[in-house]
This record gives C-alpha cells, structure tokens and sequence, in this order.
C-alpha cells in the first residue's frame, strides 16, 4: 500500500508498507484516521482496494483484496505513488511483525500518534496503471471475504441510522475512541490476538460472528504448531538436508475440516555456537525438505521449523542439534614481504584457518618473474615463512599461498607482487619553472627516462645561493615531480639541480638550471637627522638609503613634515634624488615631525620612523652664588641655591655645580641635575673648597655665578698601616705600628685587636704607644691582628689584618690518663697481679711531630716507648700501689709531665679451700668447703668454682659464686661422683684443687598404697597388698603392724616376703587398723642389713556382732567397715577444685566492688 500524504503519520505508514504486507489473503486493517474524523488518501499495491467504514463515530480504512469477478470501472481507479514503483513484490513477511486478521481489529504497532497539520481531504481519483488486479486465493479465503462483505454491509447501515440520530463527533472524541480501540489489543506467538471491542458491539450477531473468528484462528494457530521437529540427513562439511513433516490435524484437537489450510509455509531457523548468538532465519517456503548451504565446518548448529498460514504463526517445533564435519582450510592471506635483497625474497604469511583439521603444510607457488600465469612451487612445508633465493635483481615476482590439510587443500590466495632490489635510476633532466615570486620559485620535474611507472622513486631537489658560499644544499626531498622553494631573497638569482634515488641508490645530479626572483618593494628609508646646527629658524637634515631597495635602484625621496609633537597633518616640503634637505621658515622654540620615504621600480616604500625636533631657546643668565646649609662636616657639606634672575624665554632643565681645592688642577663637577641643593661627599677633612653654579635649558648652560669658599670640619684619623710583628719566643710576639694622617686633628690613642681566628679578635692593647708585646701564645699557631687610631673626631678604619705564626715548641703536657682493665689490652694470663694497663690522650704538639713518651711509675728507671698511647708496665709488686706520670717528647725536647695517678695491682689469687660432704643420702650430696656461712655477702671477694666429673671423665661446673655449701641433687644411688673446686678474686683464678670423691646411700623401697582387706569370719580377716620388684638383686620383705583401738601403738604381726595375711582371733566390737610397708634387705661386706620404706596409709576395720531375725537364737556375727583414706590423685583432684572456686569467688568480688 502506497500513501500519498506529507502528514505527520507518513512516516509510520511507511514503516507498515516497507515491513511486508503487500500481499494479503484476507481484509486487514490499517489505522489511518485523523484525530479532526477525516480519511487521507491512500494508495493500495495493484489487486487490492480500500474501503472507508465508520462506526460510533471512528472512521477506518480497511485494504481489502479484490475478487476475480471485481470490475475496475465501480471504484476509482487507483495510481502508484510517483517516487515509488508501480508494483511492489511480496516479500517475505518475518515473524515478529504483528498484523490485523479480522473486523472490528486495529494492529497496535501502526496507530499514528501525530496529529496532521491541516484537515485530510477525501480521495481523488487517479488514472490506473500496472498489471490486471487479479489474484487467486483458496476456498477458506473466499469464504472469510464473504462474510467480511456482509459484516460491513451491516456496519455501513447502522452506522448511517446512528449519524442521522445522534450528533457528529468531534475530533477530541475521535482521539478517545481510537486510543480505546488500541487498549484492547494483545499478542500471541506469531500473531496478534484481536479481541472484540465493547464500543462496536452493534447487534448479537455480529458478536456472534466476531467469536466464531476468534476462535478460528485460535485452531488455526494449534494446527500450525503441530509442525514436526526436522530430521537431519546428509551431514557434510558446509551443507546439510533438513526434513520435516508438515502439520497434520487429529481427533483430540476438534479441528474443523474447514479450518485446515491446503498449505502453507514454512520459516527455518538455525542457531550457530558462539557468544550472544540467536536464530536466523535462513528459509521461508512451502517445501518441507531443504539443504543447507554455506555453514561453517566443524562447528555445532540447531534448526528450528515455523509453520506460518494466512499471517498466522505457529509455535517453532523443538530445535535439533547437529555439527558439520570438518573440511580442508580455508583460502589463506596473501604472503608479505620481511626483507628484500638483490637476489632473494624473505616472505611471512598468517596461519590459516584449518575448519577443524590442523594445518599440515603450506604451498607457496611464484611466476618466476616471468609475468605469465604460469607458477611454478618454489616451497611446501609447515612453516609460516620462507626466504625464495636464485632470483633476478630489480624485477617483481608473483606470489599465491594455499594451505591442506588431511582433507585436502585449500584455494589459493590473491596474487601479490614483489620486486627485488636492483640499481640506481638514471639522471634526470634539469627542473623547469613554473611560476617565480618575490620570495618563491615554483619548479616541476619529470621522471627519468627508462624507468618503469610503478617503480618507487624519489627526487632530492638542490639549490645553490652563491652568496652564502656553502654549494649546492637540499631544499625537498619526497616522490612529488613539482615543488615549491620559498624563503629566497627577492631579485636574486638561484641554482637548482634534480637527484633521482631509489632503494639502490642515487643518480648523478641532473643539468643545473638558474632562476631568478622577482624584486620587491623597496624598505623605508633611516629616521632622517640633523645635520649641523639647529638654528631657531632653520636647520639641515639628512638621511640614509633603504638597507633593502628591494632589487632595484632608488629614483626619488620624499620629505613630509608636521607641526606640533603630536600633528596629523602631514605636508610635503621636498621630493628629488638626493639624501639631504634644509627646512627653513621655523618658528624658534617650535616642535616639528620630519619623516622620509622612497620610492623604486618594484613601488613605494614605508615611511621612515619619525624625527622629533624643537627650535632651540636663548641660554639662562648669571645664576646667585651658592650658599652653606646648617654647619660644615668633615667630608661633606649641604649647599642650596635660588633660580636665575634670567631664564632665556625656557624653563631651567638642571645645574652644574662644581668644585676646586688648592690640590686639584681643573674644577670638578660634583652634580649635576634640576634640583636647587645639593650635598657634596668624599671631601677631605679640615680643608678649604671653592664653589660655583651655572644653570641650563634647552638652548644650553649660562655663564658661571661667582665662587663660594668653605672649610670642612676635622675628621676621623686615616686608616693605619698594617702593624708590623717579631716573634721573640714561642709565646711572645712584638707588635708596631706607625701613625697614620690626623685630617685636622691629632691622634690620641692606638686600639689594637688580637685574635686566633681572623673573624674573632679582642683588643689587647689601647693606648698611645706604638708599640706592645703580645704573651701567653700557643706554639705553633697562627694568629691576627690589626690596628686602629683615634683622634677628638672619632675612630678611623682598622688597618689590613696581619698573621703571623709562633715557632714550633716542646709538646703539651698530656691531659688525659688512666688505667685500663685487663679485658681492653693483651695481658698474658699469669700477670694481672704483677701488670699494669696504662692509656692516655695525645697532646698537642706545638708544631713539632712527637717522637715517643716517657713513663715515670716511681724510683724505678723511666719508661721510653714509641707513639703509642697505650702500654703495659710488667715485673711489678703484687698489691702494690704506684704512682704514674707520662711526659710527650719530639725534635725539640720533652714536655711538661701529665699529672700523677695512683694505680694499684692485683693480689696474687687464692689457693683452693678443702671439700668435704657435710650431708648424703641415696640421691644429694650436701658439700661445704672454707668457713663461712652458707650464704653469700655483698663484702665476700672470693668467688668458688665448684666442678663435677661426668660420665666421659671430663668436668662440668655446677656451682659459682660467694656461697661456702651447695647441695648436689638428682643422683643416683650407691654411686661414687669426684669433683673439684677452685677459689677466684680480682687477681684472677687460683689452682684447682684435688680430686674428692663421695658416694650416695641405696634408696629405700617406695610407699606401698593402702592394703585391701576381706572379712573372712567373725573373728578373722585376710590383708592383701601390692608387690614390688626387687631393687639392684635386694629382695623386697613387707612387715604389717596392727593397731587396736586409737590410742594404743602399732605392734608387727607379720614380716615376710608374701602378699598377703590372714588376721585371726580378733576380739568383736572393737577397732582395728593395719598398715603395711617395704624392706629392702640390702647386702655389703659387712652382711645383709634392712633397708625400711615409709609405711602405707592405715585400714580401718569395725567389728561388732549383729542379731539374726530369722532364730531366736543369740549367736552374733561380726559387721566389718573398712574405711581408705583418699589417694595421691584424689587429693590433688580436690585441691585443685577447691582453689578453681576460690579463684572465681575472688573475681567475682574484684569485678563487682572494684571495677564497677
């Protein structure tokens, strides 16, 4: 359908054309009524026709097929669009497009939403063109076209009894009944669901009719989703069959035959592996077999099948998987070139893709040079690169790549050319000019003759300026045959010559041709300048040529002038050849502007700067005579003075006033400038100047005033000369000095600064000498000095700063010195007590390097030693207490001596005490040695060393310090142990002593637990207790006692090496407790002895004798209650409770009263 309207819906009309519907088997609607209620004209595809229908006041347009007895001269005749063919082709109709299939039904994506600019207009009639309107349809189709005539029939009479009895609508109602229409839509796979609207309900049988369509289509849509799933046949690597079985109705959907379409179409799908990948649809047809072309080998697909009938869509059938087989590589990229020489080709190409068989081998075919079509194989293997040898040099090769696999090869690439490197190209001829200016040459060149056109060629354009002197100089260089040369000097000529190169090499420079430049304006003439004189009515000025005349000769110079500093008008006073002129008729003290230009062959110049001149004025007259301000100083006076009497018709500029003295040949001018005053500096003190005064304007300086004589002030003393110094001694020095000028007053006192550092000096003298010894100096040492005098003026300047440096001398005494602990110097073992470490600090010394010490330590012969500053005094008294002093020597003598310190040696050590074991038993040893008490003093001195032998024979330390016992614990029994001790003080360690020996007891058996005890009787009992092994090959005997009652004691009855005993006779209603311990009969020489263990905890046994009620008689059995005492472990257990609920009582109490 083709609509021929510049409205605002156009656009959306057109989008419903161009998406498919161009043929229809049945009526659809289309919505295109304006809000105002007018129909636009529309234009409908050859074999179709629109119809207007109106009901409750909305207007539709309905495009309707025509039948085969439809005649074109009832309806108007319809014409295409001029911009649009006459006849558009069906296209296929895609599935996601959503369509009208009934009256009454609006399609909901193509509801205009512009509203028009201007009132439609009804149809107007067109010629009619283009093929016979006449299309074959099915019986189904024909049967809905005829009740789709009748159904509007109905409308077009209702409609029209509704117009004449109610009133027309307006275009604000049409806008609310259209937006109604498209509120009632709804979609459906592959269709649209057109549900009835309230609003068109007109009579029962339309309604009627209107769910008999309905539900229809709804069978229509079921039947169509029946469709098969497609079978998949004839795998090969880029095609595949697809087969599938159409749609068939059965009993259980309830079909009617009428419902069931003769054919229909199908939309095959397929979906590719990959990322982000969907269907596609790839056919749409009536056949249900068809092979799929141009797939991708070796890869996995899924199809799908739609069945589609008169726009209605079914549901896609279940989708089936298949993968193409692999096939033989694709077409490769063409080879590129990596390097190139005379006689070879380096190539590199990419890897193919290989559909799923890797890539055995490549196959790099050439031409040989030869042009033709003819290759020949030149490389066949695996690898992505080859170098192709044995060629030609300067010609192109062909080249095509193919690569195979196990299925075959693949084609062969596009064809590419490379060339091999040959020779230089010829000489080219000379560049030509195309155009010249006045700072550019325009040149062009052609190409050498005999080179090929497609050969890669550069050109190096030269230019020679003779005046810079440097030769022929490169000015483009590029594959361009024309260039352009600026930056040149105007009128000037210029050499140019052609390189042709290439990759080989350059040609020989080509025929030089020489050009020429354009000349150029000429540059304006200098700021034009007095010459002579400028007299107060006339003066000369002169002026020079252009430094630039552009390239040709200057003909004539102009002169304008303007009067006034700032005058705009400008007026010609000469124009001729020469470079001077005399401007008369001036008005003295007047200002005027002169300024020059020039005019040559190549036009005029620019104007010159401009000359600023002003007539000059009368001179100023006689000025007064300078006069003092306040009192003169002694090297300046204040001067003022008054103006001129007579100015000269100008205003004074400025002054000169100068000075004389008797000592000065000429006057001197010592200002200079428009002030009236002055202050006149650097003068002499107490001496006698002259003065005088002239003043200026523009015409220049008037005559001088008369002289002013005035005597300056006395002043400060000269700077003295720079003192003279004799050294007499090492720290005495004579220092003079001579008297400098007093400018006008006496000298009455000398100041004289001494100092070790040049910044830092103190004076040490004042006073009218000229002359004073300096004392108490360094050796050595470099000092400074200056002078300064002084008079009733004030101090003058200090003279030059003079050193001087005192002779060398005997060293200083040494400052430092103590002794040293044996740890920090190298003293044999056996000499701390007859040695002793002395170190001291290196004095100054005094500019004379020391040569050695000398160490005095008491009636003994000094010690001399070398510049060491440390030393070891050996061979003395132990415990002796010496005095020590140490004296620097060098060249010129020793020094003074440090000062004394007392240093006392070591006592000898002391020799070991006696050892004996004071305390033994089967596992410690109780030692003591000396006398003393067990434990140490701080006064204690001596420390004991107390050494034990081991297992290997060598002897481990187990005790150092003060004290004079140690126990030795965790031996073992019956076991001898040898140890030494050794007693060191501050002298060092003594000698070991020798070697005793002690022995620990047996050990006696361990505790036995409580026996366990058995009533066998009234009177009689068994005791039963564990055994130990025997302790080293000591047997083990156990001895039982018995105690009755509590306060009685315990008595044996029993000893023997058995477990176990029998009590017997024991008496009734009494208590009885029996403990048990082991004896270790132990054997020496003197024979076997008992070793005894400690006792076990007590059983307790109660007897009492108890009434049977069974017999009257008064027999009495005897009740027994043994009772244990707690373990080991059950004590600790218990402890260990009692000291947790403790623990969390206290923290409770802390948390509850302290913290909180």
């Amino acid at each position: 359908a083709h609509i021929h309207n510049h409205h605002s819906f156009l656009p959306h009309f057109l989008h419903f054309v161009y998406s498919g519907i161009t043929k229809m088997d049945g009526p659809a609607q289309v919505p295109m009524v304006s809000p105002n209620g007018s129909v636009p004209p529309i234009y409908v595809p050859p074999g179709y026709v629109s119809q207007v229908i109106e009901e409750n006041g909305v207007r539709r347009v309905l495009v309707l097929p025509q039948q085969p007895e439809f005649h074109p001269g009832s309806h108007p005749p319809i014409h295409p669009h001029p911009y649009m063919p006459a006849f558009l082709p069906p296209p296929v109709l895609p599935h996601h497009q959503m369509y009208s299939t009934g009256p009454g039904d609006v399609a909901a994506s193509y509801v205009p939403q512009h509203h028009p600019q201007h009132p439609y207009t009804d149809q107007e009639p067109h010629p009619s063109h283009g093929r016979p309107n006449f299309i074959h349809r099915d019986e189904r189709t024909s049967k809905a076209y005829e009740r789709l005539q009748k159904k509007l029939k109905d409308r077009q009479a209702n409609g029209s009894k509704d117009k004449i009895s109610s009133p027309s609508s307006s275009p604000h109602k049409s806008r609310i009944s259209e937006q109604d229409e498209q509120g009632s839509l709804g979609t459906s796979t592959g269709m649209v669901k057109n549900k009835p609207d309230r609003k068109m309900q007109g009579t029962p049988e339309s309604d009627t009719e209107i769910f008999d369509e309905d539900k229809e289509t709804k069978a229509l849509e079921a039947f169509l989703s029946g469709v098969g799933k497609p079978v998949v046949s004839d795998i090969r690597a880029r095609t595949v069959v697809l087969t599938w079985a159409p749609p068939s109705p059965t009993i259980s959907d309830g079909i009617d035959s009428d419902v069931v379409p003769k054919s229909c179409s199908y939309e095959v799908a397929i979906l590719s592996s990959g990322k982000d990948e969907k269907f596609k649809i790839i056919y749409t047809g009536k056949n249900v077999s068809i092979t799929l072309q141009d797939l991708k080998p070796a890869t996995d697909f899924q199809a799908r099948v739609q069945a589609v009938c008169n726009l209605i869509r079914g549901t896609p059938s279940e989708s089936e998987s298949f993968t193409t087989l692999c096939s033989e590589p694709d077409t490769p990229m063409p080879p590129r070139i990596i390097n190139k020489t005379k006689h070879s080709l380096s190539l590199q190409w990419k890897a193919a893709c290989d559909n799923g068989s890797k890539v055995t081998s490549y196959n790099l075919e050439y031409d040989e040079g030869t042009g033709s079509n003819k290759f020949s194989q030149c490389y066949l293997g695996p690898q992505k690169q080859f170098k192709v040898t044995k060629l030609s040099p300067g010609t192109g090769y062909r080249f095509k790549l193919a690569a195979r696999n196990e299925l075959g090869m693949s084609g062969f690439s596009e064809e590419v050319l490379f060339y091999t490197t040959g020779s230089a190209p010829p000489t080219p001829a000379s560049p030509q000019l195309v155009k010249a200016g006045v700072t550019w040459l325009s040149l062009h060149w052609s190409k050498p003759s005999g080179t090929l056109s497609d050969e890669g060629i550069c050109y190096i354009l030269e230019m020679e300026d003779e005046t810079s002197g440097y030769g022929f100089k490169p000015k483009y260089d590029g594959d361009d045959l024309a260039c352009t040369v600026k930056n040149l000097t105007r009128s000037s000529a210029y050499k140019f010559r052609v390189i042709a190169y290439n990759s080989e090499g350059k040609s020989n420079p080509g025929e030089v041709m020489e050009l020429t430049t354009c000349p150029d304006k000429p540059g304006s003439p200098t700021k034009p300048s007095v010459k002579g004189k400028i007299h107060a009515h006339n003066l000369k000025i002169i002026w020079d040529p252009p430094k630039d005349n552009g390239g040709s000769a200057i003909t004539k110079y102009v002169v304008e002038m303007s009067v006034g500093a700032n005058g705009s008008d400008w007026d010609m006073v000469y124009s001729g050849a020469t470079r001077e002129h005399v401007c008369d008729h001036l008005n003295p003290g007047c200002t005027y502007q002169l300024r020059v230009y020039c005019i040559s062959e190549g036009g005029q110049s620019l104007v010159s700067e401009t000359l600023l001149v002003q007539t000059p004025a009368v001179p100023p007259g006689l000025c007064q005579t300078p006069r003092l301000v306040g009192k003169a100083r002694a090297r300046e006076i204040q001067l003022r003075w008054g103006h001129p009497p007579i100015t000269g018709g100008s205003q004074i500029l400025s002054y000169r006033l100068e000075i004389s003295a008797s000592d000065m040949t000429d006057p001197k001018e010592v200002y200079k400038g428009p002030d009236m005053e002055c202050t006149v500096s650097s003068l002499l003190p107490g001496k006698m100047y002259s003065f005088r005064l002239r003043a200026a304007n523009k015409a220049g300086y008037g005559p001088y005033s008369e002289k002013c004589e005035i005597c300056t002030a006395a002043g400060c003393p000269d700077q003295c000369k720079a003192p003279h110094i004799v050294c007499k001694t090492a720290t005495c020095v004579q220092v003079s000095w001579t008297t400098p000028a007093g400018n006008g007053a006496d000298v009455t006192e000398y100041r004289l600064e001494w100092g070790a550092m040049e910044g830092v000096m103190q004076i040490c003298y004042s006073g009218p000498g000229l002359n004073y010894e300096v004392k108490g100096l360094l050796p050595a040492t470099t000092y400074f000095c200056r002078v300064q005098a002084l008079n009733v003026a004030g101090s003058g300047p200090f003279s030059n700063v003079t050193l001087c440096m005192t002779p060398a001398s005997v060293p200083a005494a040494v400052s430092f010195l103590q002794v040293v602990d044996d740890g920090q110097l190298n003293i044999p073992p056996d000499s701390p007590s007859t040695c002793l470490a002395i170190q001291w600090e290196e004095p100054c010394d005094h500019g004379s390097e020391i040569t050695s010490y000398s160490i005095d330590f008491g009636d003994r012969q000094p010690i001399m030693v070398d510049r060491s500053t440390r030393l070891v005094i050996q061979n003395l008294q132990p415990d002796t207490t010496y005095r020590v002093r140490v004296q620097a020597v060098n060249s010129i003598g020793p020094g003074p001596f440090s000062h004394t310190i007392k240093a006392k040696t070591k006592p000898l050590p002391p020799e070991p005490p006696r050892l004996e074991c004071v305390t033994f038993s089967y596992q410690t040893l109780k030692l003591k040695w000396g006398e003393g008490t067990a434990k140490a003093l701080a006064s204690d001195a001596i420390q004991y060393v107390l050494q034990m032998e081991d297992k290997n024979g060598r002897y481990t330390t187990l005790y150092r310090g003060p004290c004079h016992i140690h126990k030795v614990q965790r031996l073992s029994e019956s076991t001898c142990y040898r140890f030494k001790i050794q007693a060191c003080n501050e002298a060092g360690e003594g000698p070991l002593s020798k070697v005793y020996t002690f022995t620990t007891t047996k050990s006696p058996p361990s505790p036995l637990k409580a026996p366990r005890l058995k009533q066998l009787k009234e009177n009689m009992c068994d005791l039963t207790w564990e055994a130990l092994p025997a302790m080293k090959g000591d047997p083990i005997v156990y001895n039982v006692q018995a105690m009755v009652g509590k306060d009685s004691e315990f008595k044996q009855i029993y000893k023997g090496p058995e477990t176990t005993f029998q009590v017997s006779n024991l008496q009734l209603n009494c208590e009885y407790r029996f403990r048990v311990c082991a004896i270790r009969q132990c054997q020496d020489t003197q024979g076997f002895h008992d070793l005894m263990g400690p006792y076990s905890a007590p059983v307790i046994l109660y007897s009492q004798r108890n009434e049977t009620p069974a017999s009257n008689s008064k027999d009495t059995t005897e009740v027994t209650k043994s009772t244990q005492s707690l373990s080991d472990e059950q004590c600790a257990a218990l402890i260990l409770a009692l000291f947790a609920v403790v623990s969390i009582l206290i923290a409770f109490i802390v948390q509850y009263f302290v913290i909180e």
